[in-house]
């Protein structure tokens, strides 16, 4: 029996069935109640320090978050490890900190998608908690065991496909600046360019939130330009959704109009209205790996290597097509 399946039955999120399991406050009494019924009904318990893990986000809203905890939980149902989930929130007083629970369960190990200060990776190492850091947003130091992915592969993979089809107007909606792997995906995008003999244009490229409505503001401000793009590469999923909005509202179809590639391969780039090109980036397997070494350095051993990433592939669907006002690109030799 399953946290997720729990949250599911009981019709609530995943966060509010770890503060009843945890014990914790912020979960109404009609809810709490409805949850420790079926805690009761279908046996799920808290089992012994070495047979849990846990696994920690900052906030818990979207696909991508489902996409990790479904790798974390099928390799800890395979090792028989319970997974306790753990949501910090945007700010916590530093003495009621969600940390401070983590370390006094002590689980056998801990993966962590939230990005941990240097203090809390010392309290861990302090309690000998080991740790693996999911997608690290900023550099880790050295030793500090992480999983992340080939972002700037997946950014130039990208920008080269819509190349390749004869676009000579690539815009991109990027990421924050100071995340890891936005960066890394704008740099792909860059080096496919400039491979191409093309200039990455200042106006062409928006940094945004990774939302959907930031992706929708970005993308009006690129199409309202008087020469808009042929194609924008958005950094992740939810941005590229928010360019299939802005089309939709200037009129724009996709992809006579407009190639749109995104980045995360989520479940709904397949379902949406054309489906989505994009690059897909392995979160089920990247959260396997990551739960596979914490294991490992729970179990006391030590792993050939701390630090891995795992190869980004585009898949092609059909937001993307050839622009109808430019000629053919010339045939590869």
């Amino acid at each position: 029996m399953t946290i997720s399946y729990i949250a599911e039955t009981a019709g609530v999120s995943i966060p509010t069935v770890s503060k009843v399991v945890n014990g914790r406050s912020g979960v109404a009494a009609d809810t709490r109640a409805r949850v420790e019924a079926l805690i009761s009904e279908y046996g799920y318990r808290r089992t012994n320090r070495k047979n849990v893990m846990e696994l920690v986000f900052s906030q818990l809203e979207d696909m991508w978050g489902m996409e990790i905890i479904r790798g974390v939980e099928r390799v800890a149902r395979q090792q028989r490890v319970g997974v306790v989930l753990t949501e910090f929130g945007p700010s916590h007083d530093p003495l009621d900190h969600p940390m401070n629970d983590t370390l006094a369960r002590r689980p056998a190990c801990v993966v962590t998608v939230a990005q941990l200060s240097q203090e809390q990776r010392d309290q861990l190492q302090a309690k000998e908690i080991p740790f693996v850091v999911f997608d690290p947003t900023s550099q880790l130091p050295d030793g500090v065991p992480f999983v992340g992915a080939t972002n700037w592969a997946g950014g130039r993979s990208a920008t080269r496909h819509l190349v390749e089809l004869g676009h000579r107007r690539i815009a991109m909606v990027a990421g924050p600046d100071d995340v890891l792997c936005c960066r890394a995906r704008l740099d792909g995008h860059r080096s496919a360019l400039e491979a191409a003999g093309l200039s990455m244009l200042p106006e062409l490229v928006v940094r945004t939130n990774l939302t959907r409505e930031a992706g929708r503001v970005a993308a009006l401000g690129l199409l309202n330009r008087l020469e808009r793009p042929t194609a924008i590469f958005a950094c992740n999923d939810p941005q590229a959704l928010g360019v299939y909005q802005a089309a939709r509202e200037l009129g724009l179809r996709i992809p006579a109009d407009l190639s749109v590639v995104g980045f995360d391969d989520l479940p709904i780039a397949a379902l949406v209205d054309p489906p989505l090109t994009t690059v897909h980036q392995p979160l089920a397997e990247m959260a396997a790996a990551a739960t596979e070494l914490a294991l490992a350095l729970g179990r006391g051993e030590e792993p050939s290597r701390v630090g891995l990433e795992l190869a980004t592939t585009l898949t092609v669907r059909e937001s993307t097509a050839r622009p109808a006002d430019e000629p053919p690109p010339p045939a590869r030799r």
